[in-house]
């Protein structure tokens, strides 16, 4: 394999699950990097020796934060950041910003001297203003900084429409924008059923779409109160979907949390929205009209990703 795939903090949860899908579809080798070096060496080996059984030939390699490590991850072809202390129970996401934004200031510092040339996939909480801090630390232009939010989003909302009609998930597609959060925008318009808008689909009354549309906003605090901590099936498989996209260079549109420079009317903010994902990254932010109560919603989701970035200056 010539790509190469750095998972930071691949030897917990959501790393492992964004690392062993990677492995799996041998779509590149991956480098675990992790704080706990003797788990992501341990982590790395179990994957690899699933690699034969899976008839994969990607290389899994772990290794501590070390200068050694990171040395490991000279010239990846994309970063996934999953590293970042987990929500407890009753914890915000709020909670997380102050601990999660100086691990992110140590880890890019490494990225951008290993990987000055790659596209990094933050996954860590908050998450838009964790997207934020990395573009700053960075430098990088916005098109090789996309935060994965809204597939995980959008993946819930489809599981709850499956859920209520019964219809397969490969029929569904769900639409959601705004900050990774309580205020998360679910567009049910946007939404369809083999091609039918959500709201016309029989048997889909306004409270049934309440009720969906609050569920996955509420997606992942439903998960840590009966887990007791963060997801991580649901999240690692979002961000391997992203990866998949970019070293395919597959021209997919997805929902991410992307650097908006007047896009919606929000300027100078990661928010969630729609984008083609290619080999470069961001290859083109789309742009649909939003009627005046959506566009609210959004204004109002871009305000409280903009209290959290306040908070680190960034």
């Amino acid at each position: 394999m010539n790509r190469k795939v750095t998972v930071v903090g691949g030897a917990g949860n959501v790393g492992a699950t964004v690392a062993r899908a990677i492995a799996d579809k041998e779509l590149a080798d991956v480098v675990i990097i992790d704080i706990a070096d003797q788990k992501a060496a341990g982590v790395a080996l179990d994957m690899l020796e699933a690699c034969p059984i899976e008839m994969s030939d990607s290389r899994v390699v772990g290794y501590g934060a070390t200068d050694e490590g990171w040395a490991q991850t000279a010239n990846s072809d994309v970063v996934v950041i999953t590293s970042g202390v987990p929500r407890k129970p009753g914890m915000s996401r709020d909670d997380l910003l102050n601990v999660n934004y100086k691990i992110m200031q140590s880890v890019t510092e490494q990225i951008v001297r290993h990987s000055p040339k790659t596209i990094i996939v933050p996954v860590a909480n908050p998450l838009d203003a964790m997207c934020q801090a990395v573009y700053r630390l960075s430098k990088f232009p916005r098109e090789r900084v996309i935060g994965m939010a809204g597939v995980l989003d959008s993946a819930r909302m489809r599981t709850f429409i499956a859920m209520e009609t019964g219809v397969s998930v490969e029929n569904i597609h769900a639409f959601v924008l705004g900050g990774h959060g309580d205020t998360m925008v679910p567009l049910a318009r946007y939404s369809t059923i083999a091609g039918i808008p959500l709201p016309d689909f029989p048997g889909m009354t306004a409270d049934k779409i309440a009720a969906i549309s609050k569920r996955t906003a509420d997606g992942g605090a439903e998960i840590t109160k009966l887990v007791g901590t963060s997801a991580w099936y649901a999240p690692g498989s979002a961000a391997a979907e992203m990866v998949e996209i970019i070293l395919k260079d597959k021209k997919k549109i997805v929902p991410c949390s992307v650097f908006l420079q007047g896009e919606y009317g929000i300027n100078g903010l990661f928010v969630g929205v729609p984008v083609k994902l290619g080999a470069r990254g961001v290859e083109q932010i789309i742009q649909i009209k939003l009627t005046p109560e959506e566009d609210a919603a959004l204004k109002k989701s871009a305000g409280a990703v903009k209290e959290l970035v306040d908070v680190i200056k960034v």
